[in-house]
């Protein structure tokens, strides 16, 4: 078992991530990432699980490229997306983009079925028929695969990466968008498509590809960002469909496409909302999708899932008493109801909605108990098992198997192929009740032998999002790591968080600054009253929205030691029109309210030392904001730079990383960077105590 502590052994620890189950249920794939050989990058395999758990995983994938998106075919071939080489290939190209591939059940090696120079993903299979839908990116002025390449050529002989754009947006999190859009292909699996495929053989056809047809020729940017799927007899495909519309604003409808013949209709199409994320139910008359209602500076979005008939007709939301947000739907096999997960009070459970008849209502139920975040539920063909990864923040995500006879019920693990870290300390509940009658609640993770003779200095962690909670594992905000350490670290769910139903998220909407501000600042108040917890050396920290919150804090009270803000929102109005998407923040606030809002009004106020993390290819949080942070805190600031230029706050800049830091050794700077701060600030340990940065920044 490994111990959190050492950071070379935590990045190194593999991640389980992504669960299908075969349409026979006898069958379990998880996608498992591991270090490679340089301990530079992650590379993605397949493992099956024992779905009765007896068995220990087994190792299907191997490869220098990673493979994922896997889904089984309906007799129970398994495919997924790989960029290896093709070994069938004449000449074989180590940069070919994701293609796709097919694992027969017979346990005959994976072979290339189809690809494309765009490259090939979003793979979804239909339940009851061969057909099988892609998503691969086409160049605007390709008429068919052939010109595509031409096109593609082309651009990299010329060494051509300029865009031009005609609308909005043009990049989204941490990559450009365009000149190529995805579009949606299908293609149809024929009986023998296996390495067992004596026909072809015989015809000297020893790696047939699948035939693939356009189905989107006219998507534009339609499909960018969408999810897709398809009807269980392969005769429909249901997707989100985004309309661009004047001043750079967007809707997102659900559109039917006959596979047939191409023809798209739409189901789902309100300006009050979007719609995405559809799931066709096993019968084929019905699709749930999901829904987030149109917010404005003064009213936050309401999100959660509607039915709409595939046939087409009106649409109606599902369990429209119950005050949480559900989504990852997935249909019970008699088309009866469904499984969701949604936040609830620090946990996201899986739950049961049963759909209404004769006029009633629908019912929900709570089917798991475990204090955990569960997600990539699938269920068995019979409806009385479901299948799900289960996290917490005592253990990260592993495969478990849920009874759906008896509820609620607690999961049971099945054998993961990755180990549990073994945890440094102990997990425990904090909460109190605000000015408006709101009870915000916390976890505190506290070290080995921290008691009242031993307290541990305290770390107040804010969350971004900000419509999100401190519910499961993160490889990258992994408290366990500087628990190690020796502090205590607190998450809290202050105002805008999910989870507490849709007041709490309309108590912060529109003021950042009002009550999670006062939330996170009572709830630190009863961690600090905890007896195992130093009061008197304490640090705030956060990322995207939780390093807006950790600005705002530097800005309005000194009682902390030091601060932590990574890729952080500092001045609102500057942020507003550079974010990735724009359109969604004129939602969020008029300009008045983001400049009351907007942190950097208060640097004059700070004194407090500041660490300011940001990487270069974040595009939800433009480099801007960090930058401009850093000048102001250096420039302006109560705590600014000597006369020599020297300063206590710090600027860890990666140029190459985006809005988390995501490669390994990057990751392991990010603790060193912030474990030696703190050291200093919090701890007080300068000099020949100090903990020394790393050696890797020179």
């Amino acid at each position: 078992m490994v111990k959190i502590g050492d950071l070379e052994e935590y990045v190194a620890v593999p991640r389980v991530g992504g669960l299908t189950l075969s349409p026979d249920g006898q069958r379990l794939v998880v996608a498992v990432s591991t270090l490679d050989t340089k301990k530079t990058k992650y590379l993605t395999a397949l493992w099956e699980v024992d779905p009765a758990g007896e068995q220990p995983a087994r190792r299907l994938t191997r490869s220098a490229k990673s493979e994922g998106g896997a889904a089984f075919t309906r007799d129970g071939d398994l495919l997924f997306t790989s960029a290896r080489p093709d070994p069938a290939a004449k000449d074989a190209d180590d940069e070919a983009p994701p293609a796709l591939w097919l694992l027969p059940r017979d346990g005959a090696e994976a072979r290339v079925v189809a690809a494309r120079t765009g490259g090939l993903g979003g793979l979804v299979t239909a339940k009851d028929a061969r057909t099988v839908l892609l998503a691969g990116d086409v160049l605007p002025r390709a008429s068919d695969a052939e010109s595509d390449d031409k096109l593609r050529k082309d651009r990299k002989d010329k060494k051509v990466a300029a865009i031009l754009h005609d609308g909005y947006p043009v990049r989204y999190w941490d990559h450009d968008l365009g000149p190529a859009a995805p579009h949606l292909f299908t293609a149809e699996i024929q009986a023998g498509d296996g390495a067992d495929d004596e026909h072809a053989l015989l015809a000297g056809q020893d790696d047939p590809r699948l035939e693939l047809t356009d189905r989107t020729p006219d998507a534009r940017a339609a499909l960018v960002e969408q999810h897709a799927t398809i009807s269980p007899d392969g005769t429909t495909i249901v997707t989100g469909w985004t309309q661009l519309r004047a001043r750079a604003d967007q809707r997102s409808r659900l559109v039917a496409i006959d596979v047939a013949t191409g023809e798209r209709r739409t189901l789902v199409e309100d300006d009050g909302i979007d719609a995405g994320s559809p799931v066709v139910s096993p019968d084929g008359r019905w699709v749930v999708y999901a829904y987030e209602t149109i917010s404005t500076p003064h009213e936050a979005p309401r999100v959660g899932l509607a039915l709409v008939p595939l046939a087409g007709g009106p649409s109606r939301v599902l369990a429209p008493g119950w005050d949480r947000w559900p989504g990852g739907a997935v249909w019970l096999p008699d088309s009866s109801g469904l499984l969701v997960v949604a936040d609830d009070e620090g946990r996201a459970p899986i739950f049961r909605i049963d759909l209404a008849t004769d006029g009633g209502e629908d019912t929900v139920t709570r089917v798991t108990s475990d204090d955990a975040a569960f997600s990539d539920v699938q269920v068995s063909p019979d409806g009385r098992t479901a299948y799900a990864l289960r996290s917490s923040y005592l253990a990260p995500a592993h495969p478990v198997r849920v009874d759906l006879t008896v509820l609620p019920t607690t999961a049971v693990a099945l054998r993961s192929p990755a180990p549990t870290p073994e945890l440094p300390g102990r997990l425990e509940e904090v909460e109190t009740t605000v000015a408006d009658g709101r009870r915000v609640r916390a976890w505190l993770a506290l070290p080995d032998g921290a008691d009242a003779a031993h307290p541990a200095p305290l770390l107040l962690w804010i969350h971004g999002g900000p419509l999100g909670s401190w519910n499961a594992w993160s490889w990258r905000w992994n408290p366990w790591l500087l628990v190690a350490r020796g502090y205590a670290v607190l998450l809290p769910d202050p105002a805008l968080s999910t989870g507490y139903g849709q007041d709490f998220v309309q108590a912060g909407w529109g003021a950042w600054g009002r009550a999670p501000y006062t939330d996170l600042m009572a709830v630190t108040d009863v961690a600090e009253r905890h007896e195992a917890v130093d009061e008197t050396r304490t640090a705030a920290m956060g990322g995207s929205f939780g390093g807006y919150m950790a600005n705002w804090v530097a800005g309005h009270t000194d009682r902390f030691r030091a601060i932590v803000t990574h890729a952080s929102l500092w001045a609102l109005d500057q942020f507003g029109p550079t974010t990735d998407a724009s359109f969604y923040w004129q939602r969020e606030m008029t300009d008045e309210m983001a400049l009351e809002s907007s942190p950097h009004r208060f640097v004059g106020q700070i004194v407090t030392p500041m660490l300011v993390v940001h990487g270069d290819k974040d595009y939800r949080v433009p480099i801007g904001e960090g930058l401009r942070l850093w000048y102001e805190l250096l420039a302006k600031s109560g705590l600014p730079a000597d006369d020599e230029g020297r300063t206590a706050h710090r600027f860890l800049y990666f140029p190459d990383e985006n809005h988390w830091v995501l490669t390994p050794q990057h990751a392991i700077v990010w603790y060193q960077v912030v474990e030696a701060f703190l050291a200093e600030h919090v701890l007080g340990r300068t000099g020949d105590d100090a903990v020394a940065y790393p050696d890797t920044l020179g």
